[in-house]
């Protein structure tokens, strides 16, 4: 916790978008604050590819569905494994900043299962 307090105090002096990865209990949290860059616009755009991304991430089981999709702070609880884990945080660091091709590549639209 004191690494991720240090880091976001990193961002807050630079002013930059926070995104990190945390282990939690056996698992991978994906999260990342826009309170620290407030001269910073996430565009509805990106706001809205971004929260889809994560309801089709809770749809398909991937996160837990306490995971929040901003609009200042995003997490995704229980990712698998790191590098999953890592992929996401490049995701949505990209698409908070407007690249989406991150994002679509690594939640593509068609993601969701059948649940029926």
């Amino acid at each position: 916790m004191e690494a991720l307090k240090a880091v976001y105090q990193q961002a807050r002096k630079q002013r930059a978008v926070l995104v990190a990865i945390e282990r939690q209990a056996g698992r991978w949290a994906v999260k990342a604050d826009t309170i620290t860059a407030p001269q910073h616009t996430v565009t509805h755009v990106a706001h809205d590819s971004v929260r889809a991304a994560v309801v089709r991430l809770i749809r398909s089981r991937e996160i837990r569905s306490d995971s929040s999709a901003g609009p200042v702070y995003f997490v995704l609880h229980d990712v698998e494994d790191e590098q999953r884990a890592r992929a996401l945080a490049a995701a949505l660091h990209a698409a908070l900043y407007g690249d989406l091709e991150l994002l679509a590549r690594a939640v593509p639209p068609n993601a969701e299962p059948d649940l029926s």
